[in-house]
């Protein structure tokens, strides 16, 4: 099975939130949906920006306790490597 660390923003170099899924595509539905009550809700934050496939769950856990710990300008640039345009991710997963 694979795990996700998945990053979900407003806008470029906006709110970031970072998580951890077993079902990405079920996931980022609900986020951007507004199915999930709290602080994606609140700072409608409905664009993946970036994402990481695991094949442990104790990895992709640590991995996203890691993020959570960076400095934001950290963040930030891990988003543009991977997303120089902070395009959301959502066509991409979806296909």
């Amino acid at each position: 099975m694979d795990y996700y660390v998945y990053i979900m923003s407003n806008k470029p170099q906006g709110t970031l939130y970072i998580g951890v899924t077993n079902d990405l595509v079920r996931r980022v539905y609900e986020h951007r949906n507004g199915l999930i009550t709290g602080f994606t809700e609140t700072y409608k934050l409905k664009k993946l920006v970036y994402f990481e496939i695991h094949q442990e769950i104790y990895f992709a856990i640590q991995r996203e306790k890691n993020l959570k710990h960076w400095y934001r300008d950290w963040k930030i640039q891990l988003i543009e490597d991977f997303n120089p345009l902070w395009k959301d991710l959502w066509e991409t997963i979806c296909e």
